[in-house]
This record gives structure tokens, C-alpha cells and sequence, in this order.
């Protein structure tokens, strides 16, 4: 599904470039569910920005089921982007002024789909990760755990094959973060391939496959 090759990526400033991936040779099969870890500065989030199609790469070649994505110009890998690869972060990034369902759905708004629609199929994902309750809640009356599995819901409902998430639990007790892994334990098992980068050696643990990146490079 994912298919990374001699990957090179370099920051550059006024006085100094900074090469921050230094040949990153990777491949992540579908339905796979995996985890990035490495430390602060490692290449890490630089890694999953260019994976997620938010970054560019400076060399290399890059293919997502057999698709070149050098290929597509900003335009289209927004597009390739929205329809094939959900996103959770560490901060839920809900936005305050939409309640839950309009979160969830608004990823649907960008492709088109009516509001009628939208908002059945966010009842969808939101009914099994048991917040549909709180549909017409707005986040300020959300708790942690709560924001993330909006958050969670949101990156599902494109019914992307990809799912990226950096440091999802970052913000969450251990109970929390149980469920919040669980969840994408049985995404997971439905086929959805997951990426979890992470510093956290028990969230790693409980992927299928630990990548390991340090400065710039794939131990």
C-alpha cells in the first residue's frame, strides 16, 4: 500500500541546511497496523507529513497503491489526500462553533456530499465508538477521551483506506488511552491500515510492527 523509497528531505535556512530524512526506505501493507517512534528531532512527524501527503520530498519515489505521487500537482494531492487518508492528532483539532456531527462530517463537506448525507453517515461512526449521544454537543462539553474519539470518527468518514495518527493518546490518562487504542485495534480489524506515530513504548507495543527512526534514518 505504501511504498517509500530512498526518501531525502532537508530543511533549509538563511545560514544552514538541516536534513532531517536521510533515505527512508519503507513499506506498510495494507490493512497493516504499524507504529513510527522515534525522539524528538528524529525525522518522525517530518516521516508521517510526507507519508500523509502534507509535506513534500525532496528525492526518492513515493508510491500509495501503486500511484506515483510526484505525479500529482498540489491540487490533486489535496484531493488524493481528503478522499484516501484520515487524520488524528494529539490535539483533537475540533473546530469550537461546530457541534459533534458537523466535526465529524465536515470532512464530506469538502467532497460534495449533501448535508442530509453527511450528517447519517457521521451518526454512522459516531454510534459504535459510543458518543452518538453527544451528537449536538460542542467540544468545550467534551472531555478528553470524548474529543478524541470525535476526532477519531472525523478521520473515518471518508472511509479512508489510511488511517495516520501522531501521538493520539499524548494528551489522555491510561484509561483513556486503553480505549482509545482499542478502538484502533477494531478499526484495524475491519481492514483500515493504521500508522500511529508515537514516543510511548506500550502504545508501540501494541502494533503489529515497530519502525524505528533516528536521525533521519530507519534503524
Amino acid at each position: 500500500m505504501i511504498q517509500l523509497n530512498d526518501i531525502k528531505k532537508a530543511y533549509h535556512t538563511e545560514y544552514d541546511t538541516l536534513q532531517v530524512l536521510k533515505g527512508i526506505n519503507l513499506t506498510v501493507n495494507r490493512g497493516e497496523m504499524v507504529s513510527i517512534m522515534g525522539a524528538s528531532g528524529s525525522g518522525k512527524s517530518t516521516l508521517m507529513n510526507i507519508i500523509g501527503l502534507l509535506d513534500t520530498y525532496d528525492s526518492g519515489t513515493y508510491y500509495f497503491d501503486g500511484q506515483d505521487m510526484s505525479l500529482l500537482d498540489s491540487v490533486e494531492r489535496s484531493a488524493y489526500r481528503s478522499k484516501n487518508i484520515g487524520f488524528v492528532f494529539q490535539a483533537a483539532n475540533l473546530i469550537a462553533y461546530k457541534n459533534v456531527v458537523e466535526n465529524v462530517a465536515l470532512p464530506l463537506f469538502y467532497q460534495h456530499v449533501s448535508k442530509k448525507e453527511r450528517e447519517a453517515r457521521a451518526m454512522e461512526k459516531l454510534e459504535p465508538l459510543g458518543i452518538a449521544s453527544w451528537a449536538k454537543h460542542y467540544p468545550n462539553e467534551l472531555s478528553g477521551g470524548q474529543k478524541q474519539r470525535v476526532a477519531i470518527a472525523r478521520a473515518l468518514i471518508a472511509n479512508a483506506p489510511l488511517i495516520l495518527a501522531d501521538e493520539p493518546t499524548g494528551q489522555l490518562d491510561s484509561k483513556t488511552t486503553a480505549e482509545v487504542m482499542q478502538i484502533f485495534k477494531e478499526v484495524n480489524a475491519l481492514g483500515t491500515t493504521i500508522i500511529i506515530v508515537t514516543h510511548e513504548e506500550d502504545i508501540a507495543a501494541q502494533t503489529q510492527r515497530v519502525i524505528r527512526i533516528v536521525d533521519g534514518v530507519i534503524q
